[in-house]
Parts: structure tokens; C-alpha cells; sequence
């Protein structure tokens, strides 16, 4: 290392080989521009369809953008609306948001690894990453193993659910009528869509307990994140000792979403116990507090109106979509382990760590970075796009409503589904931004970070030297 002379920085050796430059489209795709490209495809796919194909609506078809913004929403699985899937859609149209909702929660990745290694291929390594998102963590767990088993516990998951909701729904909608609902409840909910055959979401089924209590499983089995639920599996059914270890990954989403639940669970039950939960009975108060704990982590089904409900409780839903569920679930938002993480960096710096712990680890530096990377990206994210539509808003003459503008934004961003009812009055080009919002919170600000610059990026010859800034 040698600092040049007048220049301020250091320069360094650079021992890599520099690539010839080849045009853009001769390159290959780099696994960030493959994982976005994979959710780009299947929202082209099913917008399409939506459009054109026949046979999905009771009345008059969805237009171009009402087309783009329902295929995104199921691809993504967030769950926002324009129109009422109960109503406007004859049972093919919601088979096919039953598709789109599946083949987005599982990730088109997931589904191409299985396909090619059933026909006796092998996925790339950045592939079978990506598939899993088990980029820097579980080591011990193969990738295609763990690909698999994504398959495996979503289907077994899926089928668990249905086979509960329909015995708990066969009073209610009867032998047969009961088959179709459970089965979409049960996929929407596990996948954290939060799209529902009934018009109301589950508010006409808020006085059943069962029906809060299997939804509310499979919103959190879905977002545990499936290397997580590979440890559990490992951990209880194993016979091997190597096996059962769980990581400090999964210590840190079981104890983070534990914490979660139950504070939310805890508020919500303060906020609403004298007013939207006041004619309930104790018990469906209790049950329907706990629900709305949980499906802000991402599931967008609602037990409550949410337009009636009070500014603390739709501020505190607006906290805990922000923060949404675990990495390489189904669920959105900025993940529970950023959030620990952060949480983790203030109290290291309050007692003069150098070094972020948990569970008698210590956490990369690198990790934490990336953790303010994303929270700084999703925060940014946010701010501009609710001011973007207030801004939209302001200008062709609507009412002021700047909490029910920011929950939508956030619910979109998060890929939640949550709503206090605006999405459907929004303009077309306040619903053009909320796509753009569920397209970067599916695939993730980093990932549309890294696949806008990749190109572009290549290695530095210097390192500028350093001078301090006064903070705080």
C-alpha cells in the first residue's frame, strides 16, 4: 500500500483481471437482475391474463392498469385491491389469483430449481441461494435440500390448513361450499397474500375463534421463513446430533417475532378494548387482539375496520408492517432480524460494545451494515412515495388524510394488504406508484439496488483517505 503523492488517497494493487467490455445484452444476467426479471415475468404473465383471458369476471374485464396492479398484488402477495374479489370474479378468476398468489409466495426461483433437478439437472449455486435466501447463513443445510423442502412444508402446510378451516367452515357454507374457501384462506394466509372470497375479509367471521386461531398459524408459519422451519424440523426429528443445533439466525426470528406478537398483542388489546373490540365478547376481544397482532406481519386479512379503528392502533400497525416478517419467508417488509439487528447496534453502543452479540455470538459487521443499508433504503423508500401521493393527492383537489395515505403506502411497500379503504378511490397515478412499491418490497431494495448497478460496478484502484465528520 502506497499513498500517491498531492492526491489524498491510497492507492491499492489491483490483482484482479480486468474483463473485456462486451454490450449489455451479451452479458449474463446476474443473480439479483435474475430473482427481480423472475417476478417482472410472472406479473407480465398474469396481467395478461387478467386482461384477455375470458371467463374471469361477472361483469365488465379489469382496464390495463387495474389489470397490472391485481396481477402485481397477487404476485407479490400483498393483498391491496381495486376491486372485490368476493364479487367481481367468477371461481376461474380466483383460481388464477390463487395461482399467482402460489407461484409469487414460493418464488418463480424455487420453482425452476425443483423443475431442473427433477429432470436430472443442477441449479447454479447463486441460484439455489437466491431460491432459499440462505445468502450468508445455514451452511449445514444444503441448498437443494432446502429447496425441496420449501416445496414440501408449503404444500403440507397448505394442505393442514384447508383440511382445518374446512371442518371449521362445514356449519357455516355447508359440505360442498365449504372446499373452496378453505382451500384459498388457507393458501392466501400461508403465502401471506391476504386475498379473500369473502367481501369483508374475515370481519363476518370475527366471532370465530377457530377460524382466527388456524389463520393466524399459518400467517406465522408463513413468516418464519423456511430456514427457520428447516432447523425446527432438524432440531425435534432429527436423530442427528449435528442436526439439531439451531443458529443464532433462527434464535434471533423465533425470539424477535415471539416479542412481536406478544407486545402488539398486549397494545392492541389496550387501544381497541373500549372501541373497535367494545361489543365482543372477552374471549373473541382476546382473539381478535392477538389477530391483529399477526396479520400486519404480512398477511393483509382483517378481523376489524380498519378506517374505525383508533390513530394508536393504525400507528401501531403501520410499526409492525414496517418491520413485516423473517428472510426467506413469504412475508415483506424490512424483516424481523433487521429490526433485532438495529435494536441489537443501539444497545452495543449504549454499553460501549464494539461488537453487536446475541446468544453468545457476535454479529459480522458486515451484516450490520447491511442491515442500515436496508433500513435506510426502505425508510427513504417510504417517505418519497408518501410524499409523492400526498403530493398527487393535494393536486387534483382531494381531502387531506395523511394517516390513511401513509398506512396504504406502507401496506404497499410491505406487501401487506392492510387497508383503511383508500386503494380503490386512488388515481391511476397514485396505483402506478403503489406497483412500483410492491414490486421493490417483494423483491427487495437491496436486490433492485444491486440488479440497477451491477452493471456498472466495477473494482476501485484507490481508497480515499479518511476525515472525520461530527455527528449528533
Amino acid at each position: 500500500m502506497k499513498q500517491k503523492p498531492g492526491t489524498g488517497g491510497v492507492r491499492w494493487k489491483n490483482t484482479s483481471r480486468r474483463l473485456p467490455q462486451s454490450p449489455l445484452w451479451k452479458r449474463g444476467l446476474a443473480p439479483a437482475e435474475l430473482f427481480v426479471i423472475s417476478f417482472l415475468a410472472l406479473i407480465t404473465v398474469g396481467a395478461l391474463i387478467l386482461r384477455f383471458c375470458p371467463g374471469l369476471y361477472r361483469g365488465e374485464g379489469l382496464n390495463w392498469t387495474d389489470s397490472v396492479f391485481t396481477a402485481t398484488s397477487a404476485v407479490c402477495v400483498t393483498g391491496l385491491i381495486v376491486v372485490d374479489t368476493a364479487t367481481y370474479f367468477t371461481p376461474l378468476g380466483q383460481a388464477v389469483l390463487l395461482l399467482l398468489i402460489q407461484l409469487g409466495g414460493l418464488g418463480m426461483l424455487v420453482l425452476t430449481s425443483v423443475m431442473i433437478t427433477a429432470l436430472g439437472g443442477r441449479p447454479s449455486l447463486q441460484t439455489e441461494r437466491l431460491a432459499t435466501g440462505s445468502h450468508h447463513v445455514i451452511a449445514l443445510i444444503p441448498a437443494r435440500q432446502l429447496i425441496f423442502d420449501i416445496v414440501r412444508f408449503t404444500f403440507i402446510i397448505e394442505a393442514l390448513g384447508a383440511i382445518a378451516l374446512y371442518l371449521v367452515w362445514i356449519p357455516r357454507y355447508g359440505m360442498l361450499g365449504a372446499i373452496w374457501p378453505a382451500v384459498f384462506h388457507s393458501i392466501s394466509a400461508f403465502c401471506n397474500a391476504g386475498f379473500s372470497t369473502n367481501t369483508e375479509s374475515l370481519m363476518n367471521l370475527q366471532n370465530s375463534p377457530m377460524t382466527i386461531f388456524i389463520i393466524s398459524m399459518l400467517i406465522i408459519a408463513g413468516g418464519l421463513g423456511f430456514i427457520t422451519m428447516e432447523e425446527i424440523q432438524n432440531r425435534f426429528l432429527s436423530r442427528k446430533k449435528s442436526t439439531r443445533r439451531i443458529s443464532v439466525h433462527s434464535r434471533l426470528v423465533l425470539v424477535t417475532s415471539g416479542i412481536l406478537i406478544v407486545g402488539g398483542w398486549i397494545l392492541f388489546a389496550i387501544f381497541e378494548w373500549r372501541g373497535v373490540l367494545n361489543e365482543m365478547t372477552m374471549f373473541n376481544r382476546l382473539t381478535n387482539s392477538f389477530f391483529m397482532s399477526v396479520t400486519p406481519r404480512t398477511a393483509g386479512f382483517n378481523s376489524i375496520d380498519y378506517s374505525l379503528a383508533s390513530d394508536s392502533t393504525n400507528f401501531l400497525t403501520i410499526i409492525l408492517m414496517t418491520i413485516g416478517g423473517s428472510p426467506g419467508s413469504t412475508a415483506g417488509g424490512m424483516k424481523t432480524t433487521t429490526f433485532a439487528l438495529l435494536g441489537l447496534l443501539a444497545w452495543s453502543r449504549l454499553r460501549s460494545h464494539p461488537t453487536v452479540t446475541f446468544a453468545n455470538r457476535s454479529i459480522p459487521s458486515e451484516t450490520i451494515q447491511r442491515a442500515t443499508g436496508l433500513f435506510v433504503i426502505s425508510t427513504g423508500s417510504i417517505v418519497l412515495s408518501v410524499f409523492l401521493i400526498e403530493m398527487i393527492g393535494d393536486s387534483l383537489g382531494a381531502e387531506p388524510q395523511f394517516l390513511t395515505r401513509l398506512f396504504e403506502t406502507v401496506s404497499a411497500f410491505n406487501t401487506v394488504g392492510l387497508s383503511m379503504g383508500l386503494t380503490p378511490d386512488l388515481t391511476t397515478p397514485s396505483r402506478w406508484l403503489l406497483i412500483i412499491l410492491m414490486i421493490a418490497g417483494r423483491t427487495g431494495p437491496l436486490s433492485i439496488a444491486a440488479a440497477l448497478i451491477v452493471r456498472l460496478s466495477i473494482k476501485g484502484k484507490y481508497r480515499l483517505a479518511y476525515e472525520d465528520v461530527v455527528v449528533g
